[in-house]
């Protein structure tokens, strides 16, 4: 710190213990935390830019952050990735931080230590700093668990240090060997009064609290009958959670909703890297898309591919018109006029006799085949279903 020392709340962290639950592969668990605190940040040194030279960073020094700690309890990179998903996914719920690694608004420190299969004692613990993503966390824990244990089978000890990680080719390198806790020395702050947090304040804050992830995964089993998978990609993000929320307002076709979630809106969020709720299609527009192929007006991929397309154009023009409007302004609602089914079925079926044949013989796979071609000559307008009934029907 160009004032040489970092203010922070040490012996009085704000927060006490607490749990994180993190998917493994034996199922939840609990990770236990050991206090959250408040500090503020020290600038960063730079070691991997320049082979002789160390850079140093203080645009971020004095910027005011919460450090969250861990007790010693993840056994693996892959619980340590979880626990940091997690922890992002969390912050970014209840408005704490965007919780960009690659902007430095969520950084991780990553203490490892190995010891032998059975012994209570933990060994010497190494720290990783300032790893910002959580890819690297994971590879920078793998590669020092390696290092560590190769280290001790060869009769070495380990060093506590302070390591950084190299991206580039997925090592660490060590920057000083680490302090003590008695080597840092605690001042307390003259300027700064104590917090104090009443009772009231604290009911308040639990009482304005939205419902956090695995509350929700809870609710969307038992309330909407979807599957635990489904629920997890729904609480992936507080803005798709809520537009779930809104869409079944509208729709009791709830596994729809879903499909479309992670379907077609995740497809244009990914490619436009765009939140759910900027992608011009409201919650109640959604509703009614997925109503409208539950009632066998449009079929689901005609819905997707193309009128979904042009309600989005709809919206960037501020035309005020439904669903089922454009849809019939584009010709795309499905028909269930017999005779014009049978015509389509008929012109289908004489451009391949061959298969025909094949299909009366037993190869009946090639349904699929048939159903695909009355779909192309009707334009999306031919009900898959009622298609493929009429086809059996045809062809004995």
């Amino acid at each position: 710190m160009p004032k040489g020392w970092q203010t922070t709340q040490h012996t009085h962290p704000i927060c006490m213990g607490g749990l994180v639950p993190i998917k493994t592969q034996e199922g939840t668990r609990l990770v236990k935390m050991h206090h959250i605190h408040l500090e503020e940040d020290a600038g960063k040194s730079i070691h991997d830019i320049y082979d002789q030279d160390t850079c140093v960073d203080l645009n971020r020094a004095g910027t005011p952050l919460v450090e969250i700690v861990s007790e010693p309890d993840m056994f693996s990179a892959d619980e340590a990735w979880n626990y940091v998903q997690e922890l992002r996914r969390l912050v970014r719920w209840i408005g704490v931080s965007d919780a960009n690694m690659e902007e430095g608004s969520l950084r991780c420190d990553a203490n490892i230590s190995i010891r032998p299969a059975g012994d209570p004692e933990l060994g010497t613990r190494v720290e990783v700093k300032n790893l910002n993503s959580t890819r690297n966390i994971k590879r920078a824990i793998d590669y020092e668990i390696d290092r560590m244990i190769k280290l001790v089978e060869a009769g070495g000890k380990v060093k506590q240090q302070t390591r950084s990680f190299d991206a580039t080719d997925g090592t660490t390198f060590a920057i000083r060997d680490k302090e003590e806790a008695n080597d840092y020395r605690y001042f307390p702050e003259p300027d700064l009064p104590p917090i104090h947090l009443s009772e009231a304040f604290i009911r308040q804050i639990k009482a304005d609290m939205p419902a956090l992830p695995q509350a929700l995964i809870q609710k969307y089993q038992a309330q909407y009958d979807l599957s635990e998978y489904d629920a997890e990609q729904l609480v992936s993000e507080k803005e798709i959670a809520d537009y779930f929320e809104a869409s079944v307002k509208y729709t009791h076709h709830y596994k729809a909703v879903v499909n479309w979630i992670s379907g077609p809106l995740r497809s244009i969020m990914n490619d436009e890297h765009l939140l759910i709720d900027e992608t011009s299609i409201t919650a109640g527009t959604l509703a009614e898309l997925v109503n409208l192929v539950a009632e066998g007006k449009l079929s689901f991929s005609v819905a997707s591919t193309r009128l979904l397309p042009a309600l989005r154009e709809a919206h960037k023009a501020n035309t005020e018109k439904s669903p089922l409007e454009i849809a019939t302004d584009l010709n795309l609602i499905q028909t269930d006029d017999a005779a014009l089914l049978n015509t389509w079925i008929s012109e289908a079926l004489e451009s391949m006799p061959e298969k025909v044949q094949a299909y009366q013989k037993g190869k009946k796979g090639l349904i699929g085949l048939f159903v695909g071609e009355v779909k192309k000559r009707s334009k999306g307008k031919a009900d898959p279903q009622r298609v493929m009934d009429l086809i059996k029907e045809k062809l004995g």
